[in-house]
């Protein structure tokens, strides 16, 4: 059974930063992909960014593009997200997970709702931007 275990999330002044991780455990094999997703009250899920183990490619929405940075150490089974220049609009639960690496992918570049094709995910952590 794949498990996620999210942590960083807290409250921080807009043009702040935060360090999200992902611990993640129960994959059999190597190729699997990560998204970080995120919802807000009363919002859709949102994907704002995801990486292949296997090849390390990353990808953004464009409403992160620039700002967040995804990485992963996969000594430590463990994906990063780091926020910079964060804004209030960007206050939600975030989540890791994972699916199918395309449904994924295309969730993630052209905001299409590919929610349903998650797998698994964590319990997520709350980041709160205040102005």
């Amino acid at each position: 059974e794949v498990q996620f275990v999210e942590s960083g999330g807290g409250l921080v002044q807009a043009g702040g930063s935060l360090r999200l991780s992902c611990v993640a455990s129960g994959f059999t094999r190597d190729d699997y992909t990560i998204v970080w997703f995120r919802q807000a009250p009363g919002k859709a899920r949102e994907g704002v960014s995801c990486i292949t183990r296997s090849d390390g490619h990353p990808l953004y929405a464009d409403s992160v593009k620039g700002r967040f940075t995804i990485s992963s150490d996969n000594a430590k089974n463990t994906v990063y997200l780091q926020m910079n220049n964060l804004k209030p609009e960007d206050t939600a639960a975030y989540y890791c997970a994972t699916g199918p690496q395309l449904a994924l992918r295309i969730w993630v570049i052209s905001g299409a709702n590919f929610s349903s094709h998650l797998d698994a995910w964590g319990q997520g952590t709350l980041v709160a931007v205040s102005s």
